[in-house]
C-alpha cells in the first residue's frame, strides 16, 4: 500500500520517470474501467456564496460586486432536458454554498428523473449542508455529491476557507452514511502548501472512503486575496492525479478544466496521467459568464471540445457508472 513518502516521491518525478508513472496509472485505469471516459453535464445554478474562501472570486465579500443569479426549478429541469438531449446521463448541479439551493434542487430532481425514466445519476456540488438537507436531497433523487476538502492541512484549510477542515469532513461522513457516491478533491499549489500535504490529501480521500477524487491546480483568480500568487504547478498536479489512480484504481478522477487554464494541452495530459472523467458545461451563456469560479476568462468545456479531446486520447465516452446502483461503505466498486 502506498504511503505518504511514496506519494511525495511521485510528485517530484519528471521526464522519463514521470512518463513511467503516467503509464502505470493508465494501466490501472484500464484494468478497472477499460478505455472509457465518464461524461458529465454540469449546470451552474447560483453564484452567491456564504463562505469567504481566499481563492474564489465568488467569495462572500465579493457578492456585492458580482452580478448575482440563481436558477429556478424550471431552469434546472430545462438544464436536465438539455443534458439528456446530448445523450449524457450524469446531470451535475453546482453552485455557491447557500441554503436556498436545497429546496430548488430538491423540487427539480423528481422531474429530471422522469425525463430519464430513472436511468440517471444526479450529482451535486453545493457545499456544506445539514444531515437533514442531504437526506432530503437523497430522498428526492440525488445520488452523488462532490464536497472537496481543498487541503488536508487543518491550519492551511482554515486560513484559506475561514472554516475548519473537520466541518467539511463531517459533511462527507454524513453523505457516506446516507448512501451517496461521494467525491472529494484538493487544490494543488496553494500558498504555503507542501508536497507532503498534497500526499496527505490523497490519503485522506482514500481513508474516508470516497468514490471520486480530483486534483486541480491552483488558479490565482482576480478580485481575490491570492490574485498575485503564482499558479499551481501543472506537473505536480498531474503527478498527484496519477498517484491518486495508483492509490485507488476504482476512483472516478476528472481531468479538470483548470489544467487547460494553467497549461495549453493540460487537460489532454490529465487523461495521459490516468483521469477518466470529463465534465461538459451546459450553463446558459448569460449565467455562465457570471459564474466567476476562476474569473471571467475561465476555460469553459463545451460539448464539441470534449468530444474531440476524448477522441484524441484514444478513449471512448460512456455514461454513468453509478446510475441505478447503491454504494457500499467498503471500497470494492467494479464498474
Amino acid at each position: 500500500m502506498l504511503d505518504e513518502r511514496d506519494i511525495v516521491e511521485m510528485l517530484q518525478l519528471r521526464g522519463s520517470d514521470q512518463e513511467q508513472l503516467f503509464a502505470a496509472a493508465r494501466d490501472k485505469r484500464h484494468e478497472v474501467f477499460g478505455d472509457e471516459v465518464v461524461v458529465r453535464g454540469v449546470t451552474e445554478i447560483a453564484n452567491h456564496c456564504r463562505v469567504n474562501c481566499q481563492f474564489c472570486p465568488m467569495r462572500r465579500e465579493n457578492t456585492r460586486h458580482n452580478e448575482g443569479f440563481r436558477l429556478t426549478v424550471d431552469d434546472l429541469v430545462d438544464a436536465g432536458r438539455t443534458v439528456h438531449a446530448n445523450d449524457i446521463n450524469v446531470v451535475f448541479f453546482q453552485g455557491g454554498e447557500i441554503p436556498q439551493t436545497t429546496r430548488v434542487v430538491g423540487e427539480a430532481l423528481p422531474k429530471i428523473h422522469d425525463l430519464y425514466h430513472g436511468d440517471v445519476e444526479i450529482l451535486l456540488n453545493l457545499g456544506n449542508k445539514s444531515h437533514d438537507e442531504y437526506a432530503y436531497l437523497r430522498d428526492q433523487g440525488a445520488t452523488s455529491y462532490i464536497i472537496k476538502h481543498e487541503t488536508s492541512d487543518p491550519g492551511l484549510n482554515e486560513r484559506m476557507r475561514f472554516e475548519t477542515l473537520e466541518s467539511r469532513l463531517d459533511c462527507m461522513r454524513d453523505l457516506l452514511d446516507l448512501g451517496y457516491w461521494v467525491g472529494t478533491g484538493a487544490i494543488v499549489g496553494l500558498p504555503g502548501q507542501s508536497l507532503a500535504s498534497i500526499a496527505r490529501d490523497i490519503l485522506l480521500a482514500r481513508d474516508i472512503g470516497a468514490h471520486m477524487c480530483s486534483m486541480s491546480p491552483f488558479v490565482p483568480a482576480p478580485d481575490t486575496p491570492l490574485a498575485g500568487q503564482p499558479p499551481g504547478d501543472v506537473e505536480v498536479t498531474l503527478n498527484a492525479l496519477a498517484a491518486s489512480r495508483l492509490v485507488e484504481p476504482n476512483w472516478l478522477i476528472p481531468s479538470v478544466s483548470a489544467l487547460a487554464k494553467n497549461q495549453k494541452g493540460g487537460q489532454y495530459r490529465g487523461f495521459a496521467a490516468g483521469a477518466n472523467v470529463m465534465t461538459v458545461n451546459f450553463t446558459p451563456t448569460e449565467q455562465r459568464d457570471r459564474y466567476l469560479i476562476y474569473g471571467k476568462d475561465r476555460f469553459v468545456v463545451r460539448r464539441d471540445y470534449a468530444t474531440g479531446l476524448i477522441a484524441s486520447t484514444g478513449l471512448r465516452p460512456r455514461k454513468s457508472v453509478f446510475a441505478g446502483r447503491t454504494p457500499a461503505r467498503r471500497k470494492e466498486f467494479i464498474p
